[in-house]
């Protein structure tokens, strides 16, 4: 479980990138897509094409970290239809997009099982 501290701001790219990028490429891709300094302590949230892999970039103050999600079935519920590049995020919302929830409609999606 993902927990961070309801300060933080999250930073979700709504256009999806490709998921060979790591540290570099998405350090760049929240610099240039996003137009937003991955110093400044947030969160930033980014998904392949199909929808079924999520990583995210954080960094600490020391280091930068990537995490990274694969979904063995089903896809993530993601931002569509908007002309921004960035959707923000509070914590609470991340956990729930990252557990399976649709938030649209606050419900679990049909392949999601604790």
């Amino acid at each position: 479980m993902l927990a961070f501290p309801a300060a933080i701001k999250i930073y979700v790219a709504v256009q999806p990138v490709d998921m060979r990028k790591q540290f570099n490429g998405l350090w760049a891709a929240a610099q240039e897509n996003l137009h937003e300094d991955p110093k400044n302590g947030a969160v930033f949230v980014f998904i392949n094409k199909e929808r079924t892999r999520l990583k995210l970039l954080y960094w600490d103050g020391t280091g930068v970290w990537v995490l990274a999600k694969r979904l063995e079935q089903g896809r993530f519920s993601w931002p569509a239809g908007t002309q921004r590049t960035k959707l923000s995020l509070a914590p609470e919302a991340l956990a729930l997009l990252v557990g399976g929830v649709e938030l649209k409609h606050g419900s679990l999606k049909p392949w999601y099982e604790r």
